[in-house]
């Protein structure tokens, strides 16, 4: 803020970008527009970071990638009708998968709203075009309304399941003169298990023989007491893809990340007490309608509506994972041994049903583990590659490994990967495409050249959309724009002055990946389905 600013003089569009510094809110992604320009007058007072990107939608790609990985919301700032929807689709991306990102917008005036004047960017009802896919979508009437909206969206990070939150400002309401007063950031507590349902899980944990553990997304920040529970249960551990890493692939306890393998599902079907901890037990978990749990089932969540839908409960705990878990260790009793006979001969069955094509997945995927450090983040597509890897890729930490699981975009890899790599500058990140996927937002490839970003993206280039193709295939259907003609990847990177490798060896990935964690910009590194190496 400029020395003749204060709280009380200055417009809507900059007051919002104070609020959010209150809330510790330092980087901002998205394009100036003509409606928000408000909006930037603040960013620029403030010295705030902005990250200017080349399409809406990498925008929040780009916001999600930077919540994923550094655990702090992802901030957009859009313009009115079509900045707003062509961000719709990672906006539902970060809904599907319980990621923090706040979205400011613009909307047209206040006697403008729904009177369909042709005015321009005009949607009859904006509010309402994009509620669907947040936590809450809120105009912003009046300055008065400012600080209570911004309190309200990091309610929900802090406290809820962490969707995405859209708020939309009206353009005369950015212009105007606005007091938002002397506001202080409040953090919003989070449920707390009540003692009862505490004490009957621990009754459940304690008798059962075969007890499992099955931990999601809303653990990535309480691994160690996911740990120290596993480790005093002597139960097995499994983790669904958001959350790989919580239970590090080398423990002793521990299943792939396979709920989809039926060796991993006959486990859950003969557990006796399942421990379902911030995961709501969706089909992109394990792609089977209905998963069999006829034991006794724990349900640890902060959504109290995912507790009890579609797996009803023995005992719901609507709670932190983090606490619960803690104070369920504290309960049960020591003792138990896993039965590591069924952990080794439950892993062999998971590798010895790898067909062909995830084989020559995995020699990549091994290259990319080798070069790639313990903390490194893997940022993958909607791509065959990432669907073998979801399974079989090793994590040892949690927020390592990012997919767009529920909602399942295409063009998510590149962009996440730049707010990833944004967020954790010291850490290697590395995008995973299809060579389908990867075109889908392949203009911000211009602005991680921009950025100077050491970013590997590796292309599995089958020129194709190999898995819809398969499909086809799958239930005698000719195969139908499924066999796309793709650019010369190399020809297009050059033209934004990103080198590209096309290794030859698998010695040669590994090289390449070390090179270009250690580059000054970007590197594509293409990686053919066909090459005589995989054979």
């Amino acid at each position: 803020m400029t020395a003749n600013q204060t709280l009380a003089n200055q417009v809507g569009g900059h007051a919002i970008i104070g609020l959010l510094e209150t809330y510790g809110v330092d980087t901002v992604f998205g394009i100036p527009g003509v409606h928000t320009l408000e909006f930037y007058r603040g960013i620029a007072d403030r010295r705030m970071r902005h990250v200017g990107v080349r399409h809406e939608q990498g925008a929040g790609f780009i916001a999600d990638g930077y919540a994923r990985a550094s655990g702090k919301p992802g901030v957009c700032c859009l313009i009115t009708g079509p900045g707003l929807m062509n961000a719709a689709t990672p906006i539902g991306q970060a809904y599907s998968d319980s990621v923090p990102v706040l979205v400011l917008c613009s909307v047209n005036a206040k006697p403008d709203l729904g009177k369909g004047r042709g005015r321009l960017h005009e949607i009859s009802d904006q509010r309402a075009a994009i509620a669907p896919l947040t936590a809450f979508t809120r105009t912003v009437m009046t300055d008065k309304e400012m600080a209570e909206a911004v309190s309200d969206a990091f309610a929900v990070f802090e406290s809820k399941r962490p969707r995405p939150v859209v708020l939309e400002f009206p353009l005369d309401v950015l212009s105007a003169p606005a007091d938002v007063g002397h506001p202080k950031r409040v953090r919003a507590p989070r449920p707390k298990a009540k003692p009862g349902d505490l004490e009957a899980a621990a009754k459940l944990v304690d008798g059962a023989k075969h007890p499992l553990l099955l931990v999601g997304g809303g653990t990535v920040d309480c691994a160690p007491a996911v740990r120290a529970f596993l480790e005093k249960s002597g139960a097995i551990g499994v983790t669904t893809t958001a959350g790989k890493g919580v239970i590090p692939a080398s423990h002793p306890q521990s299943l792939p990340s396979a709920l989809l393998a039926p060796a991993v599902q006959q486990v859950l079907a003969e557990a006796d007490v399942v421990i379902a901890a911030g995961t709501e037990l969706s089909e992109t978990d394990s792609w089977v309608d209905r998963l069999e749990i006829p034991g006794k089932l724990i349900r640890i969540d902060l959504d109290a509506f995912t507790i009890t839908r579609d797996y009803p409960p023995t005992v719901a705990i609507e709670a932190d994972a983090g606490e619960a878990l803690e104070a369920l260790t504290s309960l049960i009793k020591p003792g138990r041994k896993p039965d590591s006979n069924r952990i080794a001969a439950v892993r062999k069955a998971v590798k010895d049903g790898m067909k062909p094509l995830e084989r020559k997945h995995a020699k990549v995927l091994d290259a990319l583990r080798a070069a790639l450090p313990k903390d490194g983040i893997v940022v993958s597509d909607m791509t065959q590659i990432a669907y073998t890897a979801n399974p079989y890729f090793p994590c040892e930490e949690p927020r390592c490994w990012f997919h767009p699981c529920g909602f399942g975009t295409l063009g998510y890899a590149m962009p996440a990967a730049i707010g990833a790599k944004i967020a954790c500058p010291d850490r290697a990140v590395v995008a995973v495409c299809g060579d389908g996927g990867f075109l889908f937002t392949v203009q911000e490839l211009g602005t991680a050249a921009e950025l100077g970003l050491p970013l590997p993206i590796l292309i599995w280039n089958n020129d194709a959309f190999g898995q819809i193709a398969q499909n086809m295939r799958d239930v005698g259907i000719p195969e139908i724009a499924v066999k796309q003609k793709n650019p010369d990847f190399k020809t297009l990177a050059a033209a934004y002055g990103i080198p590209t490798v096309r290794p030859d060896s698998l010695q040669g990935i590994e090289a390449a990946l070390r090179e270009a964690f250690a580059a000054k910009g970007p590197t594509l590194i293409e990686v053919r389905e066909d090459s005589p190496f995989l054979a």
